[in-house]
């Protein structure tokens, strides 16, 4: 008599966990039904001990879904919905609630990543909210393209928006992404208006990102909005290549080495010219 495999378990060592096919045994009018309540989310899964996506020691949610199709991304099994762990509402903040007073006490806080977390608004913002009740520090990482999906009192359930930045010119983001970058751009303006925290990522690619007027472009636009604290320079790296190739996905950047110190260091120097705090 066969036995059916164990069921694939929330927690994970790490986001590079290779995740495919584990919730596409759910009919899609639960899927849609979903995404319009928030009642259920996708995981990829969730990871402790971050120290790298947001302020202090982090708990990470990580979403699956994804509108963009970098060239660099190293966890492409997060851009298909269905990949992703089913975990109700309730499932995701008992998840949370079990970290909750270790992350209060040692000043840090939950991460909602991905993916793009905002593909599923409904139940981020409801996760958040609930987060925020704990007095757990919130953080979002996102590319911003589906910002106004939030409304302000939503956004305010948000104590920093981490936001990945591809690029500022037009062409150069479609090119990185396949998309274009107005909605984000129009997302960055208004949490300025709000005045609601920001850091900026960008990820350094030799042959791709690492152009010094485009990065001196997205610094300047990043210091213009005056509400970000912080700039991260983040590597290429290929540590992730792998599931290109068990997906069967054409990977443009097989023989792209990582950025050297001398031209992490020339980003970092490019960023901080224009005011910004970053590393």
């Amino acid at each position: 008599m066969e036995s059916n495999p164990p069921p694939t378990p929330l927690e994970a060592s790490s986001p590079f966990e290779m995740r495919v096919s584990l919730g596409e045994g759910l009919p899609d009018t639960d899927v849609r039904s979903a995404l319009k309540t928030g009642d259920m989310g996708f995981l990829h899964s969730f990871t402790t001990g971050s120290a790298v996506d947001g302020p202090g020691i982090r708990l990470v949610a990580w979403t699956t879904a994804c509108m963009f199709r970098c060239k660099y991304c190293h966890n492409p099994d997060t851009w298909t919905l269905t990949n992703g762990i089913p975990v109700t509402l309730e499932q995701a903040i008992e998840e949370v609630r079990k970290y909750a007073n270790g992350l209060r006490a040692i000043r840090g806080g939950f991460t909602l990543s991905g993916g793009e977390p905002l593909m599923q608004d409904r139940f981020a913002v409801r996760l958040f909210a609930a987060v925020q009740d704990m007095g757990v520090h919130t953080a979002i990482e996102t590319n911003g393209y589906f910002g106004e999906r939030l409304s302000d009192d939503e956004l305010k359930t948000i104590d920093l928006v981490i936001l990945d930045m591809k690029a500022i010119d037009r062409d150069q983001h479609r090119r990185v992404t396949g998309m274009h970058n107005d909605d984000i751009l129009a997302f960055c303006d208004r949490l300025a208006r709000l005045k609601r925290p920001m850091w900026l990522r960008y990820v350094l690619v030799p042959g791709l990102t690492d152009i010094p007027e485009e990065m001196a472009a997205v610094a300047k636009f990043g210091a213009s909005l005056g509400v970000v604290q912080r700039a991260e320079i983040l590597p290429f790296h290929q540590l992730g290549q792998y599931k290109w190739d068990r997906l069967g996905l054409e990977y443009s950047l097989a023989d792209t080495k990582p950025p050297t110190d001398e031209q992490i260091a020339e980003a970092v120097r490019i960023f901080r010219a224009a005011g910004l705090a970053a590393d």
